[in-house]
């Protein structure tokens, strides 16, 4: 299927790695030019960079950001505009998964998970907007959510938890408030997914982790980006508010 996403930009959020690098490939491998973020020289973004140009025509470009910071997040979005021209998708996949029981989470900790997880889907969806308005163009979000957003966490991570649940909330009021302008937001719920986020996990204790998926395993992240490329094109454009249940039927919502 032609998903007629040729000549169109992205940003991708925590794209050098997981299920980010997933959507950098997918999205690349539909024409679309890419620009994503990196947070360490050691997830080596160039690589990525590399394999893309070696595949494709398609324009990309890494972005170091540090996505707690107002100021990197701005530069961000002003490096994708001045490079690339544009953008039209914003990918919304950065997100962090600390541990801690509520009696000891630190406040520190809190605010790290809200202002990844959140704060910055908010900042970077709000430039976004704006950016759409101005230039009267067409645009669509993705925002990567959680099962634990409804269920909650069950594994010591109810600042995450609480983090994915405001998404949800986030995108719906974000969407009602944008949909005549022809912006499209919606969430795709992951469940576990193989990822450096989780993998030590699962190694530890796979039992415990598959025997919630009622499919019987694991999840890639290739088959979720797939997915995701999907909602965020033309083909998707008469779905909005919506968060698309991922999960290998964890949530079955």
């Amino acid at each position: 299927m032609d998903l007629n996403l040729q000549n169109r930009t992205a940003i991708v959020t925590g794209g050098a790695t997981g299920l980010g690098k997933a959507f950098v490939l997918s999205l690349a491998q539909e024409g679309v030019n890419i620009c994503f973020t990196f947070m360490r020289e050691e997830e080596n973004p160039q690589q990525l960079v590399d394999m893309v140009k070696s595949t494709t025509n398609v324009k990309i470009i890494a972005v170091k950001t540090d996505l707690c910071d107002e100021q990197s997040r701005e530069n961000l979005f002003a490096t994708c505009i001045a490079q690339l021209g544009k953008a039209d998708i914003l990918v919304n996949n950065a997100g962090i998964w600390l541990s801690g029981y509520v009696t000891d989470i630190t406040q520190q900790d809190w605010d790290t998970v809200m202002n990844v997880n959140l704060k910055a889907v908010f900042h970077l969806s709000q430039l976004f907007v704006n950016h759409c308005l101005q230039h009267a163009q067409a645009g669509s979000i993705l925002n990567i959510t959680s099962q634990a957003a409804f269920h909650g966490s069950t594994t010591g991570h109810a600042h995450y938890a609480a983090s994915k649940a405001g998404l949800v909330a986030f995108s719906i009021s974000l969407a009602r408030e944008v949909a005549k302008q022809n912006i499209n937001v919606n969430n795709i719920a992951v469940g576990i997914m193989d990822t450096a986020m989780i993998r030590k996990n699962i190694e530890q204790n796979p039992d415990y982790y598959v025997s919630r998926i009622p499919v019987g395993r694991v999840a890639q992240p290739q088959e979720i980006a797939d997915i995701g490329v999907f909602m965020v094109s033309p083909k998707a454009s008469y779905m909005t508010g919506a968060t698309l249940d991922v999960t290998g039927g964890m949530l079955m919502r």
